[in-house]
């Protein structure tokens, strides 16, 4: 069963996740916080270079499966043009209503 947007338990990951399925660029730069980080699979990565090519420019797309710690913790199915669908987990720093870090990886 997919997690609805409005069902999201922390509405900046909502926001987040939001503009990952519409392709929204802008959006999704606007959740982030400067200077935000992030990991894949437990290796930091450029956050531009990692989000233009695993998202943007690949048609990212993230099915949330399950949500945990208040919603700062997400496992979904996540797909794009390059790797398919593959079951992830996602955890997500928020502060001042911002993501200043995620980290990502195959669960």
């Amino acid at each position: 069963m997919t997690i609805t947007i409005d069902k999201m338990l922390n509405p900046v990951v909502g926001a987040l996740v939001a503009a990952i399925n519409a392709g929204d660029r802008s959006a999704f730069e606007a959740v982030l916080a400067p200077g935000a980080t992030m990991s894949d699979d437990g290796t930091d990565r450029d956050l531009g270079d990692w989000v233009e090519r695993e998202i943007f420019s690949s048609n990212g797309h993230m099915a949330v499966q399950s949500q945990s710690n208040g919603g700062l913790a997400l496992v979904a199915l996540f797909r794009n043009d390059t790797w398919g669908e593959m079951r992830t987990a996602w955890r997500f720093v928020v502060a001042d209503g911002a993501v200043s870090r995620f980290e990502t990886g195959q669960a």
